[in-house]
């Protein structure tokens, strides 16, 4: 490994003191993941039907189980990709990562059965888990303060990956349901030749400790970080209900439209693209400039409120299909929640731990991803198959608005705790960060 791929750039220093190639390659490794979810969510339906001969309700409960499979593997994984790039450093499993990504979307690309699309997406889970690495990427080479701004940069990543991966998914699956999964594998494939040359370290070699296995679950990591600062677990179970809610989109919007709208690829896509739009515009832009003005805590308050008023719509959208691009501008204000409770959480740990947060908030918010694909899928089946309950497919979205409602009064409590807890040294103002307690 050559000296320009292991110089560690400055911890303490804003963003920019990162060598700017290895900061847009952290960006890409998330975007990458993103395009290929995207890629393939507007013929997700279709190649479930095709490979299935069921009707869409009935592939619904498919891509539940599929859904389901990348959540356990990441819910197993995350805490060991943090845990080990707390060792290892984060270059050599941000890479890694991404050679399973072209495998994984090249294998469904190519399956005959449902079982290989199984296999895929298992793959694909156990790679995904390197959220928690990009985070602690993030965390390194950011001041406290600037922290849940630059934690938006991977919800940016987010966001154009939802621009791009649907819009380009709804495009090439017009000519072939099996287009969107090569091009999504050639996509990873390109970003590993070029972080291969261009990503540096972050994790100085002073900062860095040995893997513990049993430090590499969930549970077992937020009880010590807990013992660092117990507030650290409300914030922790927020972000856990929050993913329950928040996961409505990614899962059922296809099926959705699909059941209820009668939408083509193309325009599901490009409904999805407007989705990621919203996402980039918030976390990318506005969190920038309304987290110094209200503080974390307003900013999350706002973030629910608003994807609480986006599910409103859904239930008349059947008669006035134009109410979901409506639906989307309040809903696009949920993408200030999960980078402002990040930023918390990470000025209340050691830096030597910000990969085990990481890993345990990914890990953590994986259990809520497993319930998610069950629950929904389970809910408008009973709504949308016509066998006895009232036709009702907009019903998740109602369950999943109620869902928020819960996060933000457990966010809420933690909050307060947080301002009146011995635990941290300094209650959090609206306008400035935590103080970490180590």
């Amino acid at each position: 490994m050559t000296d320009n791929m292991t110089e560690t750039p400055k911890t303490d220093g804003p963003v920019s003191a990162a060598p700017k190639a290895s900061l847009v390659f952290v960006i890409l490794v998330v975007f990458i993941d993103m395009v290929g979810f995207g890629i393939i969510m507007p013929v997700f339906p279709d190649l479930l039907v095709e490979i299935t001969g069921k009707n869409v309700a009935g592939a619904s409960l498919d891509a539940g189980w599929l859904a389901f499979t990348y959540a356990a593997m990441q819910f197993i994984f995350s805490p060991v990709m943090g845990n080990l790039s707390d060792q290892f450093g984060r270059r050599p499993i941000l890479l890694c990562t991404l050679l399973g990504y072209a495998v994984s979307y090249i294998l469904m690309g190519l399956a005959p059965t449902l079982l290989w699309i199984f296999i895929g997406r298992l793959i694909t889970g156990v790679m995904g888990a390197s959220f928690s690495v990009a985070n602690a990427y993030i965390a390194d080479i950011s001041p406290p303060e600037k922290r849940a701004a630059n934690f938006g940069l991977i919800g940016v990543a987010f966001g154009f990956g939802f621009i791009i991966g649907p819009a380009v998914g709804g495009f090439l699956g017009e000519y072939g349901t099996r287009i969107p999964f090569f091009f999504a594998g050639s996509l990873a494939l390109l970003n590993l030749v070029f972080g291969y040359f261009m990503l540096q370290e972050s994790l100085s070699p002073e900062k860095r400790r040995p893997f513990e296995i049993m430090r590499a679950n969930a549970f077992t990591a937020m009880k010590g970080l807990g013992e660092q600062n117990r507030v650290v677990l409300w914030y922790a179970a927020t972000i856990a209900v929050w993913m329950l809610g928040h996961m409505v989109y990614p899962i059922m919007f296809a099926f959705f439209a699909v059941e209820a709208l009668d939408w083509s690829p193309r325009m599901i896509g490009f409904a999805l693209a407007m989705v990621g739009a919203g996402a980039a515009l918030v976390q990318g832009g506005l969190i920038r400039w309304i987290v110094p003005k209200v503080g974390e805590r307003n900013a999350v308050i706002i973030g629910v409120l608003g994807m609480v008023a986006g599910t409103l719509f859904y239930p008349f959208v059947s008669d006035a299909p134009w109410l979901v691009f409506v639906a989307l501008i309040p809903g696009a204000l949920q993408g200030l929640v999960q980078p402002s409770i990040n930023g918390l959480m990470s000025q209340a740990v050691s830096d030597s731990t910000q990969g085990e947060l990481q890993g345990a908030i990914s890990s953590l918010s994986s259990i809520s991803t497993m319930i998610a694909p069950l629950l929904y899928p389970a809910i408008f089946f009973a709504f949308a198959a016509r066998e006895g309950l009232p036709y009702f497919p907009a019903a998740v979205f109602v369950v999943a608005g109620v869902i928020a409602l819960v996060a933000l009064g457990i966010f809420l409590r933690g909050y307060a705790l947080h301002c009146s807890s011995e635990d941290a040294s300094a209650p959090p103002k609206d306008m400035e960060p935590v103080r970490r307690e180590v």
